[in-house]
């Protein structure tokens, strides 16, 4: 791994959204796109240093654009095995961050070689 890679931050914005019930279940796409934009204003808390952050979204997410500082990805069919996908085109060549909760999802990432946390690292409350 290069010693000066910037972090891949890969966000999983169906669970961190579902993290909170602020009623997010009656407008998905909004709710992925206030989570696009904090991440675009407050970066990932407590990590220093270059980060690409990518957020994956799926389902009626699906389209979000991305914005300065936040890419984002559609996922063609499962957003898990598209985080997947990205860890593994990562792996090696730079550290990534996956946030999450799902267990399995870090599981898969975790054997990937990937750090992981939980959805507060980037959505308190």
């Amino acid at each position: 791994m290069e010693r000066n890679a910037s972090l891949l931050v890969v966000v999983d914005a169906a669970n961190v959204v579902g993290s909170v019930p602020d009623g997010w279940w009656r407008d998905r796409r909004g709710a992925a796109e206030r989570l696009r934009d904090r991440l675009a204003a407050d970066g990932v808390p407590g990590r220093a240093g270059p980060t690409e952050v990518v957020l994956v979204v799926e389902g009626a997410a699906r389209g979000v654009e991305s914005v300065t500082g936040v890419r984002v990805e559609s996922a063609p069919g499962s957003g898990d095995d598209h985080i997947v996908e990205l860890v593994a085109r990562a792996a090696g060549d730079r550290p990534v961050l996956v946030v999450t909760a799902d267990r399995g999802l870090r599981r898969r990432v975790t054997e990937l070689g990937a750090e992981v946390a939980g959805p507060r690292t980037v959505r308190p409350g």
